[in-house]
């Protein structure tokens, strides 16, 4: 993969930001004209660095509003079992995100429901995927900061023109 420069950052920056910016709208945002810019949004694209475009729906208008972190803790660490128990959880359309952590928890599952029964149903499909010694629920009561965006400043200071 290319190193990213400033125009790269700020194309990924605008694009964070707008996904349904047209090749127009984002050169004139960045500064540089339409045919770079679009060569550079297809190389970021095939390099991987813009993995999709997609559109962000309120989970409370839609219906979803509950939002649980499950610590998930198990005696069983082979390759086999996670395979198995990695392949249940991603089929579990509740869970929005997956993490193996270190520490104390050995999962991290982030949960968007309908209600408290929504859970108790999600977590009676949870307990059946596989065997696990643990599972810890926090049910989130506000969320005060939501975004998709990196912060692409944070690596953007020293980078070429």
């Amino acid at each position: 993969m290319n190193r990213l420069d400033k125009f790269d950052c700020a194309i990924l920056t605008a694009l964070q930001a707008d996904g349904t910016l047209s090749i127009a709208g984002l050169s004139e945002k960045i500064g540089l004209s339409s045919t770079p810019c679009w060569k550079r949004v297809k190389r970021l694209e095939e390099e991987g660095y813009i993995e999709s475009r997609v559109s962000i729906v309120n989970r409370h208008k839609v219906g979803l509003p509950v939002t649980v972190f499950v610590s998930v803790r198990t005696t069983e660490h082979d390759e086999k079992w996670l395979a198995r128990f990695a392949a249940a959880v991603i089929a579990l359309p509740e869970v929005l995100e997956f993490h193996r952590m270190s520490g104390e928890v050995d999962y991290l599952l982030k949960v968007v429901t309908t209600d408290i029964d929504g859970y108790d149903r999600f977590y009676k499909k949870l307990i059946k995927t596989a065997q696990l010694s643990g599972v810890s629920s926090a049910f989130s009561m506000e969320q005060i900061k939501f975004t998709t965006a990196l912060p692409l400043e944070l690596i953007s200071h020293g980078l070429p023109a």
